[in-house]
């Protein structure tokens, strides 16, 4: 499907979930592919000059956390955490925090760069205790997820009683996913295995006894960007070209980088309609905290 991994030869359908307001993908996914496209572990191209940036989107995240209840000393678990940025950032913020990761190579990755050591599991195999966190971040994870329902029972599991959880995930009812079609930059298949809507989302996490406390739109992380990429995509032959050059996973070619040259003026534009969109709650993606009730 275009807007998928360059590498991803074959189209994959997306079936529609009347029941939870969502879309998942139809063929599995192949074998290691979180080490491949957007999410590869290897260091970005433009790493350096990109992390001020990436430090502010840190700050972010630890201040949604702050007003949902869960501020520091907080036990705070990551799950899908990556190559353990944000673990590292809660814990310079005060928290007691840590990180569980399924790659290798981003356990790999966190060891290396922040001297993080990663407890290397899905979040259906890690070994953390009921009740015992006052924090789970699970940000851009659920969507990877074949299981998200069940991810979220253990999840909610693992806080205390009036713990906070924080999901941040795609947002199929937004504006960009509309703009972008079979090109968003967010649909991003096969590793999205499921694309919620706003409501969808909220109706799930209060199945599993998670109270939504509030829905954020306007997430300069990945909103603004989104949608420009998601433009640039319907005139290049490479569908998010520019993001998967930088991560390296796609190589440089003057018939995707002319075209996206040429785009550039649009990025203001985009990022000020982005912002309207997150206004009129259709952002690109969503962050939702919720409280564990039961």
């Amino acid at each position: 499907m275009p807007g998928s991994d360059p590498a991803w030869p074959q189209p994959v359908a997306l079936l529609r979930c009347a029941t939870c307001a969502s879309a998942v993908t139809a063929a599995p996914a192949p074998r290691e592919v979180h080490d491949a496209g957007q999410y590869a572990t290897a260091a970005p191209r433009g790493a350096g000059p990109a992390a001020p940036l990436l430090r502010a989107f840190d700050r972010r995240r630890l201040a949604l956390l702050r007003a949902a209840g869960a501020g520091p000393p907080a036990r705070l678990l990551d799950a899908g955490a990556g190559r353990g940025r944000f673990v590292a950032a809660a814990r310079a913020a005060g928290h007691d925090a840590r990180g569980v990761e399924p790659s290798a190579r981003g356990v790999a990755a966190a060891r290396a760069v922040y001297g993080l050591e990663l407890e290397r599991a899905a979040i259906e195999d890690a070994a953390i205790p009921p009740g015992s966190l006052d924090a789970v971040t699970l940000w851009h994870v659920l969507e990877h997820l074949d299981d998200p329902a069940g991810a979220l029972a253990r999840l909610a599991g693992w806080l205390c009683p009036g713990g906070v959880m924080l999901v941040g995930v795609p947002n199929a009812a937004s504006l960009q996913a509309r703009a972008g079609g079979a090109v968003w930059f967010h649909l991003d298949v096969p590793r999205h295995r499921t694309h919620f809507t706003p409501q969808g989302l909220l109706a799930l996490l209060r199945v599993h006894g998670l109270e939504p406390l509030r829905t954020h739109h306007v997430l300069a992380e990945h909103n603004p960007f989104g949608l420009w990429q998601s433009l640039v995509s319907r005139a290049t032959p490479t569908p998010s070209w520019l993001f998967h050059t930088l991560k390296r996973n796609a190589p440089f070619t003057a018939r995707d980088a002319v075209p996206t040259a040429l785009a550039l003026p649009l990025a203001p534009p985009a990022a000020a309609i982005e912002l309207l969109a997150g206004l009129a709650r259709r952002g690109g993606t969503i962050a939702v905290s919720a409280r564990r009730v039961r």
